[in-house]
């Protein structure tokens, strides 16, 4: 599972914007639809600009890890007297996804397939196989709160790490001191068609969380309000009251 921190953020975001260039983002757009990597004066010919202004953008693009390059020799050219081989260039294997507000689309696909593996290999039923994998997910969002925590056991320094771990997956966490409210849904799309199977995921998802961090004294309940995440963190004593 990826975590995206401010600094991959703002990578992210800078390499969408290499594209934001025209005669970039025609050359990326061109080197992606051809079949075999692309020289430099085919790209430049392609998109209508000097070989020189294609291999600054190419290079602009290389950099910023949106294009592979490899260096070989044009086909049919070998041996001797063949020149050295030319640089080619391809799409990269880099994935780039950015989404404001942020989406987890990736973590409730993870849960959900590790779900369906469960249920076909043992005969479990989905939903539970779901509520399983939901939780061994929280379990691990858990650990890295407890990685972030190091030898600090203080409540606040725990809270201040669950939100940090919680940020980091789209959730926009509010400490307050009793609550920590969720201002983002990170799976907006899918909890509104299946409003009951995501939010249901995402409460044990969190339960999962709280179990592995030793917060007995918080609790994860579905707390559903237009513009935020449908689940609520809140201590015991204060729903008790």
């Amino acid at each position: 599972m990826r975590d995206i921190d401010d600094e991959e953020f703002d990578r992210q975001v800078g390499r969408l914007a290499a594209l934001g260039e025209p005669i970039r983002r025609a050359l990326y757009r061109y080197i992606i639809s051809q079949p075999e990597p692309v020289g430099r004066e085919q790209a430049a010919a392609a998109v209508g600009v000097a070989p020189h202004v294609a291999k600054f953008h190419l290079n602009k693009l290389e950099t910023d890890g949106l294009l592979a390059s490899e260096y070989r020799r044009p086909p049919g050219r070998g041996g001797p007297g063949a020149g050295r081989p030319a640089k080619r260039y391809r799409r990269s294997t880099h994935e780039l996804s950015v989404s404001l507000p942020e989406r987890r689309y990736d973590l409730a696909g993870h849960v959900m397939a590790q779900a369906i593996t469960t249920a076909n290999e043992s005969g479990t039923a989905v939903a539970d196989a779901l509520h399983q994998a939901a939780v061994a997910e929280g379990h691990r969002l858990g650990d890295l709160v407890k990685t972030r925590l190091g030898r600090r056991r203080s409540p606040a320094a725990v809270r201040r790490a669950i939100t940090t771990v919680l940020g980091e997956y789209g959730y926009e966490p509010h400490a307050g001191e009793n609550v920590i409210m969720l201002a983002n849904c990170p799976f907006h799309a899918l909890a509104r068609e299946h409003t009951d199977v995501v939010c249901g995921m995402n409460l044990d998802l969190l339960s999962g969380l709280l179990g592995t961090c030793d917060r007995g004294d918080m609790r994860a309940r579905l707390d559903p309000s237009p513009g935020r995440c449908c689940v609520t963190l809140s201590r015991r004593r204060d729903l008790d009251s």
